[in-house]
């Protein structure tokens, strides 16, 4: 399908008119008009009140993956001790990603359908000692949601440099307080909560951050340090996206005007019907634990009588796009996203009611 009369799909989302209505301009060169340079500022200040933080913001062309390069690149030199917590694909691909740039990794692994325990966190980090923390706030592919907020006390409370954490499929959808939670990189994508397509890159980065970054000074095309001071200096090193960064302007205000408690209530009450749901259709939620479940995603062990390429043909003819899964997952879980643009009652409705006919309840 082209598109799908009932999006369910964990990103990327469904794009509203309003957001998709930016691109139809046809904008100077964001290298010469102030007039860019106001949006971005605007934009920067809109995602900082979005986020909870007043770290400078660095807005990058290209999709999410663009920003956990961007600030593993930016913050590590070959050798440096890099403490990966995963309970999912991408917290372990995280890890082999740190890997990819020399830096010596430990892994603290949790079963795909658990979520991170502190406990364990901290004696790794007493015993290693690392750089930089990694860990992923929703694992999207699991369904499942991490207390950044407890992680964020131990990385502060034992001197660890840097806390970086994946808040791409979370920000928006979900508690997130990145200064409260001494989270130095808080990486976001433009496709998943923010409901624009997948074409920005999002990283708040902390003072400390910014320094470590100006000592490692690497450079490439996902290197952080240019966008320290481009604003003022209105220089770029790249050509800005200024189609993306209107319509990423379009897509803040109208979650500052619903009001960001607001929509983060939004998704808790959606995601509950649709778990209420799929539980009365007697399907099983993945993970069983339903306090694991992520606000703006809810993965669904597929029926082993109609296996997942059946069920989602099945989905598809009524209409309904929702996702598989990865890894260890692919082909046991299939995924709902009410993230986003997809957060609301009709849509979880009409997928619940595909759903009961796809699987003959």
């Amino acid at each position: 399908m082209i598109s799908y009369r009932v999006p369910m799909v964990p990103g990327p989302t469904w794009v509203p008119p309003e957001v998709r209505a930016a691109y139809q301009v046809d904008y100077g060169s964001s290298d010469l008009e102030e007039e860019f340079f106001d949006l971005y500022g605007r934009v920067e200040a809109q995602l900082g009140q979005i986020l909870r933080t007043r770290s400078r913001i660095a807005i990058m062309t290209g999709e999410g993956m663009v920003a956990l390069w961007a600030g593993l690149k930016s913050c590590l030199r070959p050798g440096d001790r890099v403490l990966a917590i995963a309970t999912g694909l991408f917290g372990y691909g995280i890890g082999d990603m740190a890997r990819s740039v020399g830096a010596r990794v430990e892994v603290v692994g949790f079963d795909y359908d658990s979520v991170v325990d502190p406990a364990v966190v901290e004696e790794a980090i007493v015993r290693f000692r690392p750089k930089m923390v990694t860990m992923v706030h929703c694992e999207t592919p699991s369904g499942t949601l991490n207390p950044v907020d407890e992680v964020g006390e131990l990385v502060a409370r034992h001197g660890v440099p840097l806390f970086y954490v994946d808040a791409v499929s979370s920000a928006v959808g979900s508690e997130l307080r990145t200064d409260d939670w001494k989270i130095d990189l808080c990486l976001v994508g433009s496709q998943k909560c923010l409901s624009c397509p997948s074409d920005l890159a999002i990283l708040a980065v902390s003072d400390r951050a910014w320094k470590t970054i100006a000592e490692v000074d690497y450079s490439g095309y996902d290197a952080l340090l240019p966008f320290r001071k481009a604003l003022e200096e209105r220089y770029f090193p790249y050509t800005p996206h200024w189609h993306g960064i209107a319509a990423l302007e379009v897509a803040c205000r109208m979650v500052l005007e619903e009001g960001l408690d607001a929509t983060i209530a939004r998704h808790a009450r959606v995601a509950e019907a649709c778990r209420k749901g799929v539980r009365s259709l007697g399907l099983e939620l993945y993970p069983r634990r339903e306090e694991y479940c992520s606000p703006t995603v809810t993965a669904v062990r597929v029926p082993e009588r109609i296996g997942w390429k059946e069920l989602d043909r099945r989905l598809r003819e009524r209409g309904v796009g929702v996702g598989g899964s990865y890894g260890p997952l692919a082909g046991k879980v299939f995924r709902l996203g009410h993230m986003g643009s997809q957060a609301r009652d009709e849509l979880v409705a009409q997928t619940l009611e595909a759903l009961r006919e796809a699987v003959g309840r």
